[in-house]
């Protein structure tokens, strides 16, 4: 089978083994009464806490241990016995442990594919930057292909989501085992040092200027993106509230299509990275992101269910932008400035840095201030104001990082990367 079809069927599971529930479990949690908000937040949580440690962890290992594509099968295994496990589950507290452990399974698989996809893609002499976009592009469509099997099979309330994605999971854990072999990048020396030997020197990239300052920026934009998954869909619901819109509204029925604009436009945007990457360079492309993210909040700030309705669907259509080029263009940007002896390490490293520290203090931030200030009558959303801060967040952050990121940009060094 043709290499790239072949990553293309692992792309497309990747995704499809989460969006089959990732975006209904609020719906199964709520609807069988199974706890508090609180705790379903802390629930939630569980994603950017394994996303702390694990991805950088399980980067090392397969940088000096393991081959990426068995510990990637392992990992997937493991993932779906623990959503079966979930099927079981009657409530809130032991929930909590079990979507931590599916996790920790699953979340370092999201930068191992992409060790993968830049190993074998290299070897075979192609140029990552060309290739790989279209081969994602088949992640985002698993995600939404997902989210509608579970829509289509009425199980968002119920158990099947789990089952669903279970099933999809071991299957691909199954199907890692086929591919090319992706052995550690170097055996390890006697001699070696402790740090070389558990292999910390990604965490050297800090001590350089450029890397610590992409790392730190991706953090924040982490925590941006953390907002809209958080709050986006209870933005939109919210509108049932206001007498002039009320439950009947087109947004209110509709709010989870409507906000799946955001990942219909995302397959459009990262056929767009070779072309914005060669032509203006990491930098730019980082501050467009930038530029996306206040957009998206500022428009939310002043759309409505009647004349304000294009800005909500502009909104979703410009978080394309703003997640594919923070998210998959940074993933470019570590693969092709570090050592290929630390690939899987710096890109765990990157994943921790986003979903795990980013992603943490989004969800911790957010919450503190949104009840401090922005929360009326004991329970309702000033979402005029929340979206405003956001949008002022992500404003502050793009003109830093025009001041403090350095970055020269060469676009043939760019477009023929492929060792």
């Amino acid at each position: 089978m043709n290499l790239k079809l072949r990553l293309t069927i692992l792309s497309f599971f990747q995704f499809y083994v989460w969006g089959a529930w990732l975006i209904t479990i609020a719906t199964y949690f709520f609807s069988n009464k199974m706890g508090t908000g609180s705790q379903f937040g802390a629930i939630f949580s569980t994603l950017a806490i394994s996303s702390l440690f694990m991805p950088a962890l399980t980067g090392i290992i397969a940088d000096k241990w393991i081959n990426a594509e068995k510990l990637y099968g392992i990992l997937h295994i493991l993932y779906g016995a623990a959503l079966f496990y979930v099927t079981t589950v009657k409530d809130a507290d032991t929930l909590y442990y079990v979507i931590f452990a599916a996790m920790i399974f699953y979340m370092p698989t999201i930068s191992l594919s992409n060790s993968i996809s830049y190993t074998i893609l290299k070897r075979n002499n192609y140029d990552v930057i060309k290739v790989f976009p279209p081969i994602r592009v088949w992640g985002t469509i698993g995600f939404i292909v997902a989210m509608w099997t579970t829509n289509l099979t009425g199980s968002k309330a119920n158990t099947n989501q789990f089952v669903i994605g279970a099933i999809a999971a071991i299957l691909l854990g199954v199907y890692a085992f086929t591919m090319p072999k992706c052995p550690p990048q170097k055996a390890i020396a006697k001699d070696a040092s402790w740090a070389e030997q558990f292999g910390l020197n990604a965490f050297k990239l800090f001590s350089k200027y450029k890397m610590a300052l992409f790392f730190i920026f991706s953090m924040f934009l982490g925590a941006a993106l953390q907002l809209t998954n958080m709050y986006g869909d209870t933005f939109l619901d919210d509108f049932k509230k206001v007498p002039e819109y009320g439950p009947d509204s087109f947004v209110v029925k509709y709010s989870t299509i409507i906000m799946s604009i955001s990942q219909i436009s995302e397959t459009v945007f990262i056929l767009t990275i070779p072309f914005f990457l060669k032509r203006f360079g990491i930098k730019k492309v980082m501050l467009f992101s930038m530029i996306a993210w206040v957009l998206r909040f500022g428009l939310f700030a002043y759309g409505n269910p009647a004349d304000g309705l294009w800005m909500i669907i502009f909104s979703c259509i410009v978080y394309g932008m703003a997640f594919d080029f923070f998210n998959i263009s940074g993933s470019l940007f570590v693969e092709t400035t570090t050592d290929s002896k630390i690939r899987s390490s710096a890109q765990g490293l990157f994943m921790m840095m986003t979903n795990g520290v980013g992603a943490f203090l989004g969800s911790k931030v957010s919450g503190f201030v949104i009840d401090k200030y922005f929360t009326v009558n004991g329970s309702d959303k000033d979402w005029q104001g929340v979206w405003i801060a956001f949008a002022i967040y992500a404003l502050v952050v793009a003109i830093l990082f025009a001041l403090l990121f350095r970055h020269k940009h060469n676009p043939n060094e760019v477009g023929n990367i492929q060792h």
